[in-house]
């Protein structure tokens, strides 16, 4: 049933779907993130503050939640806000898989639907390079992805920033690993953000893809930002490209919302976040109602 009111900004978009960062911490340090990580604890938003902006927001029919971080699972509470949620059509969480294992089965009773993965490489000594983590780390996040798949956090997609010169050989390891799990993984291959300080990592996207195209069986189009995806020998892989993407803009229908509860119109955009400091749940419906009014296409094309 569609809700009386909807999220719609002047350019036609409905959101649909949150991103909420529930926390800036993190137990890696990977080469290309910008995320220091200095927030306090106590700026966190609270499981209840969280959970009063979802069930806001599923009231104009919101209806697909994405949790991220930092690292989601450092906070211990995270199942309590799941068990808080409304009734929804997908929660999902991104995570680096650090501690996956162990919470695997947990989050999935408390509400979660599937996960995201950060794996930049199956190589210990590559994985390692990329994320500061400890030798033998890597071993951790894939028994975490296995017991993804065992208790039903499935389609386990994994994200795979493409590095220059690190990790843009390692694409056909990662799709052998994908393939000996016959459609439980989809790999994402990540187009590195256009931040100055790692530009010298960026790889040639249209290249990998080309190639990617040549050697597919299938190629399918997502509805969602026109993305292609690639069967390769039974290998599912897409290419996501959000930099200078008119399509990948026109197609939004996501807020973010930062861990210390600011609303975020857009990805790339700073400058024009909506706080819900201080805002009791009577608040919030205007506040969300608010940010959508700031909402520009970050890339309009000419």
């Amino acid at each position: 049933m569609t809700p009386e009111k909807q999220l719609t900004d002047s350019y036609g978009r409905t959101i649909k779907s949150l991103r909420i960062s529930i926390t800036d911490r993190c137990n890696l340090n990977c080469i290309y993130c910008h995320n220091e990580g200095n927030m306090k604890v106590a700026d966190e938003m609270s499981a209840q503050k969280i959970s009063g902006i979802i069930k806001a927001a599923s009231l104009y029919g919101v209806d697909r939640v994405k949790f991220s971080g930092g690292e989601p699972l450092v906070r211990r509470d995270f199942e309590d806000i799941l068990k808080s949620l409304p009734p929804l059509k997908d929660v999902s969480a991104t995570t680096n898989g650090i501690l996956l294992e162990e919470r695997a089965r947990s989050l999935r009773d408390a509400g979660l639907d599937r996960i995201n993965v950060s794996l930049d490489s199956v190589d210990d000594k590559n994985y390692s390079l990329i994320t500061a983590a400890n030798p033998g780390d890597v071993y951790k996040v894939l028994r975490g992805i296995e017991k993804a798949i065992e208790v039903g956090l499935t389609p386990v997609k994994l994200n795979m920033v493409m590095l220059k010169g690190i990790n843009e050989d390692k694409i056909d390891q990662m799709l052998e690993f994908v393939r000996k799990h016959k459609g439980n993984i989809i790999l994402q291959l990540i187009q590195l953000m256009d931040f100055q300080d790692v530009v010298k990592y960026q790889v040639d996207v249209e290249g990998i893809e080309k190639q990617l195209e040549e050697r597919a069986d299938e190629v399918r189009v997502r509805k969602m930002h026109r993305r292609k995806k690639y069967i390769i020998d039974g290998a599912e892989v897409e290419v996501v490209r959000p930099i200078d993407n008119t399509e990948f803009c026109a197609n939004c229908n996501r807020l973010r919302v930062t861990a210390d509860g600011k609303l975020k119109p857009c990805l790339l955009v700073n400058d024009n976040l909506v706080d819900t400091k201080g805002a009791n749940s009577e608040d919030i419906p205007r506040l969300l109602e608010e940010v959508v009014k700031k909402r520009v296409p970050y890339y309009r094309g000419t």
